[in-house]
């Protein structure tokens, strides 16, 4: 799966997915233990390509890259992949990119009496007012996390 920056803020870096190839990996069926091991699987039993599992809007989708920790509280950190499909509309509780006063951040948009606001999931941070004068977009819902363990 080959990815193409397009667009750098201080928070987020965008990609583009390149969807025109397929490569189907293996893929073990029975799942892998994470508490007592149980024995494996000598074969895979179907094949997995992951612009079929990942992406269901290619022309909507994009990749995203995280550059902070606001979001820690939901398993995203520094350095994340993030599949963002701006075709989907959210739905509650949803984790959004959002545009506001020229710069992208990752959030959470909650409704309250004074209005909205924007919920990093760090105790570290602070929730952001969204002002009637602020120049806001949700641009688009994060879909999949993808995480380097190595």
């Amino acid at each position: 799966m080959k990815i193409k920056k397009i667009h750098q803020s201080d928070r987020l870096e965008f990609f583009v997915p390149d969807t025109s190839t397929h490569l189907d990996l293996p893929l073990v069926n029975s799942g892998v233990s994470a508490g007592f091991p149980s024995p494996a699987d000598d074969y895979a039993e179907e094949r997995l390509d992951l612009n079929r599992k990942l992406i269901t809007n290619p022309s909507g989708t994009f990749f995203v890259r995280v550059n902070g920790d606001s979001m820690s509280g939901d398993g995203i950190y520094n350095g994340d992949l993030l599949v963002v499909d701006k075709s989907l509309a959210p739905k509650d509780n949803s984790i959004l990119v959002c545009f506001i006063d020229g710069d992208f951040t990752l959030k959470r948009v909650e409704k309250r009496e004074d209005g909205y606001y924007l919920l990093p999931s760090n105790p570290g941070f602070k929730p952001i007012k969204i002002d009637p004068e602020s120049d806001f977009r949700l641009w688009g819902v994060v879909t999949y996390s993808i995480k380097n363990h190595y």
